[in-house]
């Protein structure tokens, strides 16, 4: 995949985006498969130490992708992911926090 040995912030900021997503259906698939995804979002809303329990899985994937790029000394595609990875962060916690 040529597109993954680019190193430019566009592709960092797309991967920084897609990562928790897919993350979050696949931690709704494993663990809530049982449930509508509706009843999955209520869970979410209702349960607030479920925000952390997806949060985490969802950040890690960023930072296996940071450490990889970093690692391959592509920093500019490193530092989307890890702006994309701050606002993640702190998306959640104001979720949590205020919600």
């Amino acid at each position: 995949m040529v597109m993954f040995k680019k190193d430019n912030l566009r592709l960092g900021l797309i991967l920084g985006l897609l990562a928790p997503i897919i993350s979050f259906f696949g931690y709704y698939y494993w663990k809530f498969r049982l449930y509508t995804f509706n009843e999955f979002l209520y869970a979410l809303k209702t349960n607030k130490p479920l925000i952390t329990a997806i949060t985490i899985p969802c950040l890690l994937l960023n930072i296996i992708l940071f450490t990889i790029y970093i690692n391959s000394r592509k920093d500019q595609t490193a530092k989307g992911i890890f702006a994309v990875t701050l606002l993640y962060a702190v998306a959640s916690l104001l979720f949590k926090f205020l919600a």
